[in-house]
């Protein structure tokens, strides 16, 4: 019987995870709706595309050391957006910066200093995981400051202001410098490794039986010939 909860919560799992994906891939698609719509309390069953307006609050940046799309290393580059009507920043994620196979940041460029019109998509921050050392940005003092782990209320705490809850991720654009390919991350697990283990449970499942079956068999009692 456990062997077949585990099998049907692997299937579930695949299932949720099958729905994230397919709700991510409808909202590239959508147009984007104002930002002040969703700001404060973003829909819990879809994720929001969204367009606003403000300006960049220059000078302030933190790179995510995160290396995932370009084997020579790199960042995903955060800076903090001053909406034109809001009461808080906004993180946006420019985006991936390639770096250059050394252990040294790339050059951010700097950041315009005009009023920008943004879009993409409104997403939770990526996960903090297990944050050995503390904080590092309260340890650094000059900019830009870098991460592996991105956490808002310690991003928040350092700029000496509250942010919104979530991030904006900016839209892909051929002509940024930075790379915009944007996926919910299920590398580690995604839905076909869950219904793969599920395979297994159901499987571990049916041997169990089988091997009770054959423990509890009824053996034929031996004859014994009369003298």
């Amino acid at each position: 019987m456990l062997f077949i909860r585990l099998g049907v919560w692997q299937l579930h799992r695949a299932d949720e995870k099958d729905e994230i994906l397919r709700r991510y891939a409808a909202a590239e698609n959508e147009a984007p709706r104002d930002f002040a719509a969703v700001a404060a309390k973003p829909p819990m069953d879809a994720f929001a595309r969204v367009k606003v307006q403000g300006e960049y609050v220059t000078g302030r940046l933190y790179l995510l050391d995160n290396p995932k799309h370009d084997q020579r290393g790199g960042v995903e580059v955060y800076a903090p957006f001053r909406p034109r009507s809001g009461d808080r920043l906004l993180l946006v994620d420019l985006g991936f910066l390639p770096g250059n196979g050394t252990d040294e940041a790339p050059q951010v460029p700097p950041l315009s200093t005009s009023e920008q019109d943004l879009q993409g998509l409104y997403l939770p921050a990526p996960g903090v995981g297990f944050q050995m050392g503390g904080n590092a940005l309260a340890r650094q003092s000059h900019w830009p400051k870098t991460t592996v782990y991105l956490d808002l209320s310690q991003v928040a705490a350092d700029l000496g202001q509250a942010l919104y809850p979530q991030v904006l991720v900016l839209d892909e654009d051929p002509a940024a410098i930075y790379v915009r390919q944007h996926t919910i991350d299920f590398s580690a697990m995604p839905p076909a490794r869950h219904r793969a283990y599920a395979f297994q449970w159901f499987t571990f499942a049916v041997a169990a039986v089988v091997i009770l079956l054959v423990l509890h068999r009824r053996r034929p009692m031996k004859t014994t010939d009369k003298p």
